[in-house]
Order: structure tokens, then C-alpha cells, then sequence
């Protein structure tokens, strides 16, 4: 693997770090989904540093940060834009959304009208929108982070799953440790870590990084397994519907990126493995009653891995 290529990544993740103390898992996925060219669900209570690592990564990259904060009188034309009327040159003018950016900061996703949710879906399946019957190409690289509370659902509007299937990785924050903590106090005692970083990689690189992730390769072993998996999460007897094909094409490119990201040219079963949790379990419907015995997405995402059988070999 090319080593200026490594250290570039590298330098993408330090950069972040110096403003989210102890989450290095966490912004290698994040920088996963966004060579994958997807997009990720940030679910976690308020104050753990969501909005902070999504401004930290567009720093990074030198981007504008849009930000659209969802409420639930927001408009899909709040966000996609819309089109006036112009007297002077007698025609209508596309006036952009904050949809319109590179990288893209859904806040609360969850406190809008299933509407306005919808009018994500075009944008982060297709990298387009359409308004009045007409469709315009977003800016590449484009990527959506959105974040959501998950213990206060006064307000709040479930995400369906048509929604949840449109985001690649699905992930928390978590607190720090204690330690973690006391260094982020003595990091935020004179200074904002965050006005002192900047970019570390262009655009330009970036976008030739997205590239580099569709040449590593992905043997028909570690097809077979992911598809196993995928399929064996169908038959669950704990699962209502299980996971889609999208499902299986959002954990290869994943896995290539995460390949990528960790100098491999190829992706191995390990890979499959880290990834499974976060590109899946989002993806399950678990029976309700199945919910009684304390069975979430996680869990059974680890049960199906536990069950499968690992392919010896997954590589060229």
C-alpha cells in the first residue's frame, strides 16, 4: 500500500483527535463511511460530542460545514431548496438548500415530519435533488452525518426504515473514561482545540481516496460470507424483516473502505466482522416479542456472526 496514501489517513484521524479525546474507533468509521461514499447515523445523548466530530472532520478536509437543525415545522424545501421567481430575467431561479454542501451535519434528524425526512432520501441514495420536476447533481464529495437522541422521543418522529437503510454505518459516542475526561477539561481550560485545527487533505485527495476504495479487492470468499450473513439474518427467528441487498452492498464497500484505511489492498473476514454491527443492525426489524427477552439489533447481529461459519481463506 502506498505509504503517503497511509500517512495522509493517518493525518486525518490524529487531526480529529485533537478535539474528540478517545474516540479513535469512532472516527475511523466515520472516515469509513465517508470514503465508502456513505453516510452515517450518530445516535447518542446530548453532550458527548456528536456536532463537534462532524465539524472537526469537515475542518479536516477544509469543507464548509452546512448544518440544517431539524424542527418539525421545517419544510423539505428548508432543505432541498426552491426555485423563485425572478422579474428581471422573467424565469425561475434555483435557490439552494443546505442540503447543497459537502459535507452535511442532519441535526436531530428525528424531531421532523416523516415529509421532511423524505427529502433526504433522493440526496443520499443518488447525490441529487429534484425541485419542480428538475434534477441537480450534488457537490462530490457529499456526505451526511445526522444525529438523533435516543432517550427522548416526546416530539419525536421514528426514523422508517427506508430512512435507516439509507445510512451506511450507525453509530454511538459513548462517554469518556475518566481519564478521557480529565484530559478533554485540560484541552478546553485556556483553549478551543477546535479553532486550532485545519485541513490536513484536500478535496482533490479525498475524492481520489473514494477512488482508491473500488480498486481493493474483495474475493468471492468474502463475498460468500457477507452474503451468509446477510441472508442468515432473514431466517432469524427473532427477526421480522431481515436485511435487504443494500444491506449486503453497504457492508462490502465498508469493509473496502475499512481495508483501505488500514493499508490492505484487499479485504479479510476481520473486516466483515468490525463492520457487521454497525452497517446491520440498523438495517433488522426484531419482533416485539423478541424485545422481552432483551434482543436488539446488536445482539443479534453478534449471534449471526457467532453462527456463521468464518471462510479460511479471504484474500487473493
Amino acid at each position: 500500500m502506498n505509504e503517503p496514501l497511509l500517512s495522509s489517513i493517518e493525518q486525518v484521524v490524529r487531526n480529529v483527535e485533537r478535539v474528540i479525546v478517545g474516540k479513535r474507533q469512532v472516527i475511523v468509521l466515520s472516515l469509513t463511511a465517508l470514503l465508502a461514499k456513505g453516510h452515517v447515523l450518530l445516535e447518542d445523548v446530548p453532550g458527548v460530542g456528536k456536532t463537534m466530530l462532524v465539524r472537526a472532520l469537515a475542518k479536516s478536509f477544509s469543507t464548509e460545514l452546512k448544518r440544517i437543525q431539524f424542527t418539525p415545522d421545517l419544510l423539505p424545501s428548508d432543505v432541498i431548496g426552491i426555485s423563485v421567481y425572478n422579474p428581471k430575467e422573467q424565469q425561475f431561479e434555483y435557490k439552494p438548500g443546505p442540503i447543497v454542501g459537502h459535507i452535511v451535519l442532519a441535526d436531530e434528524i428525528n424531531r421532523t415530519s416523516p415529509k421532511t425526512q423524505s427529502a433526504l432520501l433522493e440526496a443520499m441514495e443518488e447525490g441529487s435533488v429534484t425541485v419542480d420536476g428538475v434534477t441537480r447533481q450534488l457537490p462530490q464529495p457529499f456526505f451526511v452525518m445526522a444525529t438523533q437522541n435516543p432517550i427522548e422521543y416526546e416530539g419525536t418522529y421514528p426514523l422508517p426504515e427506508a430512512q435507516l437503510d439509507r445510512f451506511l454505518l450507525k453509530l454511538q459516542m459513548g462517554y469518556p473514561s475518566h481519564d478521557e475526561e480529565i484530559e478533554m477539561l485540560n484541552r478546553l481550560e485556556k483553549t478551543a482545540p477546535l479553532s486550532e485545527i485545519g485541513p490536513v487533505m484536500s478535496l482533490e485527495e479525498l475524492l481520489a481516496l473514494q477512488r482508491k476504495v473500488t480498486d481493493v479487492h474483495v474475493s468471492d470468499t468474502v463475498k460468500g460470507y457477507i452474503v451468509e450473513l446477510v441472508q442468515q439474518s432473514r431466517t432469524h427467528e427473532a427477526v421480522y424483516l431481515g436485511v435487504s441487498p443494500r444491506g449486503s452492498v453497504a457492508l462490502m464497500k465498508a469493509a473496502q473502505a475499512y481495508a483501505l484505511i488500514h493499508g490492505r489492498d484487499f479485504v479479510i473476514p476481520d473486516d466483515v466482522q468490525q463492520l457487521a454491527p454497525y452497517v446491520l443492525a440498523h438495517r433488522l426489524l426484531v419482533r416485539p416479542e423478541a424485545k422481552w427477552d432483551k434482543l436488539d439489533g446488536e445482539t443479534i447481529v453478534a449471534q449471526l456472526i457467532a453462527r456463521t461459519p468464518v471462510p479460511v481463506r479471504g484474500r487473493r
